[in-house]
């Protein structure tokens, strides 16, 4: 069942369009709100741009797999050069065994300029990383899908509210005009001394309870506007009018989907088992990568006779392999609480599922009820109403006192409210059967 009459998707740029030019002076269905606060909402907004963060964390975890390439230079000058002990037998074959003569190598002016290139082959680490960011940055796609279907409710709440007090202007301004009627009926018989002035006294304390009232209702329709055009993400001295249409009729039928709930909670597992698995590989598996480098190394003496700079070329290719032997128990320990989160989260997926499954048979339960309880408070308004016009025509014509008259007027008002309330509440449960069953982002059409 579709509770409120409303327009097809798409007229968003229309509608923003709108608000520039007529200042949304044509009223707005459901789902015209909702779409404007999906595009403009600032809780929304934020949760995308946490999601694109985690998009770019994702792009830089990957980006360490490419090669890294730097280019490197230095110059150094030896006032004093670095001594090296040579056997002596070196310079003398002759000199008996373990005897050294320390000696200066190099010349003072060293210029080292290369390019270095280095590129992981294989990194527990490295991998295990980049699973983690993939689900993670799933868990944030998943969050704005969430922040969306709460903004969903958010609005569709409001507007619900505003559609209500809305009908209950409408009661009270009518109720208004048949206090007004009564009044002047009173007092035109006030004054050929048909009724009391306690009468009038009575009638009068009513319209100004009722002026209290509606301008009480108007206040909280004006709060719960502005509190819709905060959640569309408008501006407040806009205007805003809304479809104050409420509709009954089949009910719909929600067809179970998975909640964002709890395809959040099945992702943190995977993440879990992903963090679980980045340890175990990381106790015993080596990281192998490749480097290689190119350059030149300048040698240089700036003394007279031999004065020179002479530059060679230097490269050099190769793997390196590092493999943990022992690491404590750190990871160890690490892996213990994983085990243990991962454990718990399990646990409250099955929990979830359970509540979810409550949740939808409560507010199903409750949506029949309410279903019923507005087919009913219809028909006792209705008949309020005829009792009403009754008394008051029966008090035009002398058969019945004033005060079956405002007990008429009373009971109109209790079935009023009474409707109202009953609305409310099918509005509500049929709200939270949609969130229940993972259908809050289902078209309104």
């Amino acid at each position: 069942m579709k509770l409120v009459n409303i327009h097809k998707r798409g007229l968003l740029p229309l509608l923003i369009l709108a608000w520039g030019t007529a200042a949304g002076q044509a009223p707005l269905s459901l789902q015209q709100c909702v779409d404007t606060a999906l595009a403009h909402n600032a809780t929304l907004l934020i949760e995308r741009n946490n999601a694109e963060v985690g998009q770019g964390r994702l792009q830089e975890a990957r980006a360490n797999r490419l090669p890294k390439l730097t280019a490197n230079g230095d110059y150094r000058y030896y006032g004093d050069l670095p001594y090296q002990f040579m056997p002596l037998s070196t310079f003398n074959p002759m000199a008996p065994e373990g005897q050294f003569k320390e000696v200066q190598f190099g010349v003072p002016h060293n210029i080292n300029a290369n390019v270095q290139l280095t590129m992981p082959l294989y990194s527990p680490q490295l991998y295990g990383g980049i699973q983690g960011a993939e689900v993670a940055a799933g868990i944030q796609g998943m969050q704005v899908q969430r922040a969306a279907e709460q903004v969903v409710q958010e609005v569709t709440t409001l507007y619900y509210n505003a559609q209500v007090l809305h009908h209950q202007l409408a009661y009270l301004d009518s109720n208004r005009l048949n206090t007004e009627k009564l009044l002047r009926n009173v007092q035109l018989l006030r004054g050929q001394l048909l009724a009391k002035g306690t009468d009038v006294d009575r009638v009068e304390l009513q319209a100004a309870q009722l002026a209290s009232q509606h301008a009480q209702a108007e206040s909280r329709y004006a709060q719960v506007l502005d509190a819709l055009k905060l959640a569309m993400g408008m501006p407040l001295g806009r205007d805003l009018h809304i479809d104050t249409t409420i509709a009954f009729g089949r009910e719909a039928q929600y067809l179970p989907a998975t909640t964002v709930e709890h395809r959040l909670a099945q992702a943190r597992s995977a993440l879990l088992r992903t963090e679980l698995g980045t340890l175990g590989r990381s106790r015993f598996l080596p990281s192998v990568g490749l480097m290689g480098s190119y350059g030149t190394m300048g040698f240089g003496y700036s003394k007279a006779p031999n004065d020179f700079l002479t530059f060679r070329t230097v490269s050099m290719a190769g793997l390196q392999v590092s493999w943990p032997l022992f690491n404590g128990t750190a990871i160890n320990r690490q892996m213990v609480r994983k085990r243990l989160e991962l454990r718990n989260n399990e646990l409250q997926l099955k929990l979830l599922d359970d509540q979810q499954a409550m949740r939808r048979a409560n507010a199903e339960r409750l949506r029949a009820v309410a279903l019923t309880n507005v087919a009913n408070t219809g028909e006792q308004l209705g008949l309020a109403r005829t009792i009403y016009e009754q008394t008051v025509l029966q008090q035009s014509q002398g058969t019945a006192a004033l005060t079956d008259v405002l007990l008429a007027d009373q009971a109109l008002r209790t079935a009023q409210q009474d409707h109202l309330a009953a609305m409310v509440d099918y509005l509500k449960a049929d709200l939270e059967l949609k969130a229940a069953t993972g259908n809050l982002m289902q078209t309104n059409n």
